[in-house]
């Protein structure tokens, strides 16, 4: 997949393409039938293209721009296009949008966008002037039905509701996969060793939005396969931790992961980190959290 940041001021595209465009916070499962329509358009000899356009790339996002990388090379994305909302596209009239950017650079013949749509200056331009302006441009546009969950449409907003709530199981509903936490294993303070349960210990990116503090039922993936266990999201207030981290038992594996990346993948929350007045009664509650999570993965298998 080719990706370019910004508005390919010097580039025009030397085949014909399928276009979506969007934010594609998360790519839940309405984004994603934005992708299969582009995607399948490959087949008449189309460049699928992806435009992400950001007002704050400094908001805390679901997916950090390296998660969002390897989830469009797996649906087939043959272009990433990701653009800051900068003056010169937020100032663009939306007919100009279209004709310079959508048409001559991107060399646009099919657009896939949702219902809810705007782009252009102050957000004038919809599905409507899409649809006035194929015609006269050559282009074939498809409006997709946004994709529903318990009654409501599933959007960046509702996934990140049901995220804030710790509700893991409609997150990953609307996601069509499990909410991921991604990193490199850290050396931490070695306390759950002491305590004879030993840890994987993992700063989040920056700008990565996470659940509430607290204790989650998870599935670690990492080279040697992928493992059941519980995880503690926060700043261990029990020994004191100064960042707010990732922290992973493992059930059932031994070995050493320091230096290595993993994907921690969050499916139940048990309860709030909280603070214990010792070591003892942290381990005894380790203990009940173990339980916790081998009960949720014996139930689900």
């Amino acid at each position: 997949m080719k990706y370019i940041e910004g508005l390919m001021d010097d580039y025009t595209m030397d085949r014909d393409s399928a276009v979506t465009l969007g934010k594609f916070d998360g790519l839940h499962l309405g984004h994603q039938q934005l992708i299969r329509r582009i995607c399948e358009r490959e087949k008449e000899g189309l460049e699928s293209v992806v435009v992400t356009i950001w007002p704050n790339p400094k908001n805390p996002a679901l997916l950090t721009k390296g998660e969002k990388k390897e989830f469009l090379k797996k649906m087939g994305v043959s272009w990433w296009i990701d653009c800051p909302f900068l003056p010169e596209i937020s100032h663009m009239s939306p007919e100009d949008f279209v004709r310079d950017i959508l048409v001559k650079r991107l060399r646009a013949k099919y657009i896939a966008v949702g219902e809810d749509f705007r782009f252009g200056y102050q957000r004038k331009g919809d599905c409507h002037l899409l649809e006035q302006m194929q015609k006269e441009l050559g282009y074939t546009l498809e409006i997709v039905p946004k994709e529903m969950y318990q009654g409501r449409e599933i959007s960046s907003t509702y996934v990140k509701e049901a995220l804030e709530a710790g509700n893991m199981e409609v997150v990953t509903q609307l996601l069509g996969y499990p909410y991921t936490v991604r990193g490199e294993v850290l050396h931490g303070r070695r306390i759950g060793r002491t305590l004879g349960m030993p840890t994987t210990n993992l700063i989040p990116s920056v700008g990565k939005l996470l659940p509430p503090n607290g204790v989650y039922a998870t599935k670690t993936v990492m080279e040697d396969g992928t493992f059941n266990g519980v995880t503690n999201i926060g700043y261990k207030p029990t020994v004191g931790e100064l960042f707010r981290g990732v922290e992973t038992y493992l059930f059932d594996f031994e070995g050493d992961l320091y230096g290595k990346e993993i994907e921690v993948q969050l499916y139940s929350f048990e309860r709030p980190e909280q603070k214990f007045p010792d070591l003892d009664e942290l381990k005894a509650q380790m203990h009940r959290d173990i339980c916790f999570g081998k009960e949720y993965f014996d139930s689900k298998e």
